[in-house]
């Protein structure tokens, strides 16, 4: 039996790494492994929470269906995925028998569902189901009552119906439902929770056995398009399950995560809130759906680009919401103690009013990818390009807040000049290709080269032989191992390799990565810490691989393999000393790292 570990306040977390998602393509919801769903915002990725015990306890909300013997805490014996799927199975294995949950959530037409199947293995297992309700991020209490059979909870704007099937018995507890029955080999009970808005009649009801098989289905049919073919095939095809399940279908937008505010250090204030998308992702995204043949999501992906960034070019933001919003104001939940005492806990993310110049490059990158790997150019794309163009050519030389939207002083960071120089070196290539379409080449030549001889004399440092942060500093950023990528420079130059080693061995943690080094005073204005930044590590993976070291890039990989869950998930960070995953889950970015770098080490022939 494993319990919970306990937080700065004394209360019990549950680690981050054991928690699965399930979803249904507009939102999802996070499930321990102790039976309880503690994440579940509706009906949206970025709406209020009504289960919000991950952020604070279980006065916040939850779901748990458990052995009525388990003890607070007490974990499944085991649990999986079914394969090709975000269709979870939970086996308990206990002194009376072994019963199985399966959750999940179907794919919908208009009211989301989550759906719990309890099944009987063997023997006979009495489970207890236990629903709190709390909406508006564990504010709110609903009021709850019976009707036509079923229990309905009503809050404002917000309306929940729960209901069996078979029926068993529910009655309230302390502000809670329970419902406790007894399951023999194959008898089943389901248990389904439907939300709609408060001032709508209640959605037609939804049988959970077939939509079960449809589930299955559905996402059996969509992850067998997947192209990849290698080593890992297992762990590419569960991070290309986490994406789709990351997607906000009605507009193709890709969320970072599912969650808000889950620390970059337990303990600590770096706490984002992650369910918006970001412009950095985007050209690592496309690559990793293309690569994979997923041409569909991909094309889904490049139109919420272009819908996003339409508009004036000096407006340009580094994130949007999943549907192109471009108002998220952050603030502060003071209810809730936040994971493992992790104040404050934030709504929102004010980094979005920032200056990144890097973003030009991402958007102009990702449409020359999609262009170049054949996907139909859409006929305005190439005058939004050369908007975001002209916009960049008289503003690069400006400093910003930087790829990892820092909130101390604007500087010249490497790694947006670079990423200019990207910008320019698209439209070069685009136009030397397709020379009937409109634009001066030699304008963005010039551009490109005046930007590259700005790098190289400003951001790279000649005694240590490696680029730096920014301009004029000593530090070092993991974002400069994206040089050779991008093509700035090749994997041979030795600026490359010994930018390559300086970051290896100045920012590694246990063989892992950092973004950049937060001791003494802190770049990005913040105190405290953060763990390894996996994403980086995949990038440091790459970037052995690219500069002739393909022994150490699988080894690398393989460490990283290591630091998925049980079920193949991974957040933003890692703590190697603990051994804990850190930053809100699933992340995007760290399952992008993860597919790109086993297609990259795919690419050659050097064995496994």
């Amino acid at each position: 039996m494993t319990r919970r570990n306990r937080g700065n306040s004394g209360e019990m977390t549950q680690p981050i790494e054991d928690y699965a998602l399930i979803g249904d393509l507009m939102t999802s919801a996070l499930v321990g492994r102790d039976g309880s769903i503690d994440w579940l915002c509706l009906p949206r990725f970025d709406s209020a929470a009504c289960f919000a015990a991950l952020l604070g306890d279980t006065e916040n909300g939850h779901w748990t269906i458990a052995p009525a013997g388990a003890v607070e805490g007490e974990r499944c014996t085991r649990r999986a995925y079914v394969d090709g799927t975000l269709v979870l199975e939970s086996f308990w294995e206990t002194d009376d028998g072994t019963v199985k949950v399966t959750d999940f959530m179907p794919q919908r037409d208009t009211a989301p569902d989550v759906m719990r199947i309890v099944e009987g293995i063997s023997g006979q297992v009495t489970v207890r189901s236990t629903l709190r309700l709390r909406f508006d991020y564990g504010h709110v209490v609903p009021w709850v009552r019976r009707s036509e059979g079923d229990r309905v909870a009503v809050a404002g704007p917000d309306s929940v119906w729960f209901r069996s099937e078979p029926p068993v018995r529910t009655w309230g507890v302390d502000k809670s439902t329970r419902s406790e029955f007894t399951v023999g080999p194959g008898e089943k009970v389901a248990f389904v929770l439907t939300w709609h808005p408060s001032h709508e009649p209640r959605p037609a009801r939804v049988d959970p056995y077939e939509a079960l098989e449809q589930s299955l289905a559905d996402w059996r049919d969509w992850s067998a398009q997947c192209r990849y073919q290698g080593p890992y095939e297992e762990a590419v095809t569960r991070s290309l399950i986490t994406l789709k399940a990351l997607t906000y279908a009605p507009t193709g937008g890709i969320a970072a995560a599912a969650t808000t505010s889950l620390p970059e250090e337990l303990g600590g204030v770096r706490n984002w809130d992650y369910r918006y998308c970001w412009l950095r992702d985007s050209t690592l995204t496309l690559n990793a759906l293309l690569s994979t043949g997923f041409l569909d999501e991909a094309r889904a992906w490049r139109a919420w680009l272009l819908r996003a960034v339409a508009g004036d070019p000096a407006d340009l933001q580094i994130m949007y919401g999943i549907g192109g919003e471009r108002r998220i104001p952050e603030t502060e939940l003071p209810w809730l103690r936040g994971y493992a005492g992790s104040a404050p806990v934030r709504v929102g993310n004010a980094a979005v009013d920032q200056l990144q110049l890097d973003v030009y490059g991402e958007v102009l990158d990702s449409l020359y990818l999609a262009r170049s790997s054949g996907l139909a150019s859409e006929r305005h794309a190439w005058k939004i390009q050369l908007a975001l163009l002209d916009f960049l050519e008289h503003n690069w030389r400006r400093p910003d807040e930087g790829l990892w939207e820092v909130r101390g002083p604007r500087r010249h960071f490497t790694h947006s000049k670079v990423m200019a120089w990207a910008a320019a070196d698209r439209a070069v290539r685009t136009l030397e290709a397709a020379p009937h379409m409109p634009g001066d080449v030699e304008r963005w030549r010039a551009m490109r080269d005046e930007v590259h001889r700005d790098v190289c004399e400003h951001g790279y440092d000649p005694v240590r032989g490696t680029f730096t942060q920014y301009y004029g500093s000593r530090e070092l950023d993991a974002a400069t191992l994206l040089i050779p990528r991008v093509g700035f420079l090749p994997p041979e130059d030795p600026r490359v390799i010994g930018t390559v080693d300086a970051v290896r061995d100045e920012l590694g943690s246990s063989g892992l990565v950092r973004r950049y080094s937060t001791e003494g005073p802190s770049i990005d204005g913040l105190p405290g810490d953060e763990g390894a930044f996996l994403a980086c590590s995949f990038w440091l993976a790459d970037a052995l691989y690219l500069t002739g070291r393909p022994k150490e890039a699988r080894e690398l990989f393989e460490r990283l393999l290591a630091v998925c869950n049980d079920v193949g998930l991974l957040a933003e960070e890692y703590d190697p000393v603990s051994g804990r995953q850190l930053g809100n889950f699933p992340q995007a970015f760290s399952h992008i790292g993860l597919v790109n770098t086993a297609l990259t080490l795919g690419a050659g022939d050097d064995g496994p």
